[in-house]
């Protein structure tokens, strides 16, 4: 069923209308096709991108459409309702669009980011490390200056996208300065030596790729690093907080989906003459489901709302994200166990979300890192 929204324009209403059409014509009608054989739908991100999606929080003379961010987490959370894996692609994406934003000069922003936002050029995020996963600043793959150029080599694990997308946000040592030693480039796929490992066999968004980046003495001209040399964790750390807030966003719109599917079948099993939707206990189950996603959406709207205003909201942002993940584990599971034996199957998609919600409690910063976050916080006050 749809979620009502109060949203803050009529423009902003109009572009969630838009969502669920694209959604309704382009996307619906492939996911389990795509997700069956694990295909990348790569024309999906220009449709998006053609419609002005993928560059929603942007400013426009960029090619982006200068929305809040709680207008781009809602239209992320309709296209994850009805297709994980691009709702998940989407965020990654503007994850990966984001240190161009903030730390590219003027020229680098007007030569790649209108390409970046109209969904021709699709981006992917090389941060984790096999071995540095929470960790970033144990990371191992160098970068080193020569000339006008830089020489990239090492691995980057995790990555979504990984050998379908057009360019990569790379972090990569410059010095042996822990975390103040990471510099930030923008490597074109094409770029000779760098390569994409054998995706990663999932349980779940079979539609996204995951696979280890490979960089074998990559050469990256000096004008495609991002900022000045050592300030590439900055910029990947400020970009996680908006990150954690795009998968809490597309774990609300998981949730929902799973809510959706068990509330209908609820209506429609009967059991000793009735629906079994008016069996008190089964009734109460789908309430608790219903306020655990209500909840999900509302704290990554307050967390998007204290970064439109241009407040803090780092803290904020690792609680949506903990609170919709963990949201959506509980409330897929529930919608599994309310169809009983039909939910154990593959002939209703409640299994499919089950296996989507698992792996948003473990990557942009695993939910316990947030708690790390979190408590963290705490402790200064």
């Amino acid at each position: 069923m749809p979620v009502e929204r109060l949203m803050p324009t009529q423009e902003s209403a109009d572009l969630v209308d838009l969502t669920r059409s694209i959604v309704e014509r382009d996307l619906r009608p492939r996911v389990d096709a795509c997700e069956k054989t694990a295909s990348f739908p790569r024309d999906v991100f220009r449709t998006l991108g053609r419609a002005g999606l993928l560059g929603l929080p942007y400013p426009e003379e960029y090619g982006g459409a200068g929305q809040p961010y709680e207008v781009y987490l809602q239209v992320v959370e309709e296209i994850a309702a009805a297709w994980a894996s691009v709702g998940v692609g989407v965020s990654v994406h503007t994850l990966a669009c984001f240190g161009l934003l903030h730390a590219g000069t003027e020229e680098q922003k007007r030569r790649w980011l209108p390409d970046m936002l109209g969904g021709e050029l699709l981006g992917a995020y090389c941060l984790s490390e096999a071995h540095a996963g929470s960790d970033p600043a144990a990371m191992r793959t160098k970068a080193v200056r020569d000339g006008d150029e830089y020489v990239i080599t090492g691995a980057k694990a995790w990555t979504t996208h990984g050998g379908n997308a057009d360019f990569y946000k790379v972090m990569a040592r410059t010095s042996d300065t822990g975390g103040k030693g990471v510099s930030c480039f923008l490597v074109p796929a094409d770029t000779p030596g760098l390569t994409a490992d054998v995706p990663e066999d999932k349980m779940g968004l079979t539609g996204s790729t995951t696979a280890t980046m490979l960089f074998d003495g990559v050469r990256v001209p000096a004008g495609r690093r991002l900022g000045v040399e050592g300030q590439g964790l900055p910029i990947a750390l400020a970009g996680l907080d908006s990150g954690r807030l795009g998968i809490a966003a597309a774990a609300t719109g998981v949730a929902q989906a799973a809510l959706d599917v068990a509330v209908r079948y609820a209506r429609e099993r009967e059991t000793f003459g009735k629906a079994i939707i008016d069996h008190q206990g089964l009734a109460f189950l789908l309430a608790d489901m219903a306020a655990a996603v209500e909840s999900a959406r509302a704290t990554y709207l307050a967390a998007a709302r204290l970064r439109d205003a241009g407040r803090p909201f780092s803290r904020q942002a690792s609680i949506a994200k903990m609170v919709a993940t963990d949201n959506a584990m509980r409330v897929t599971t529930d919608a599994v166990q309310v169809l009983g034996g039909a939910g154990y199957t593959k002939d209703f998609p409640a299994e499919r979300y089950m296996r989507e919600a698992k792996v948003m409690q473990i990557f942009e910063g695993t939910n316990q890192i947030q708690r790390l976050v979190i408590s963290r916080s705490l402790g200064r006050y």
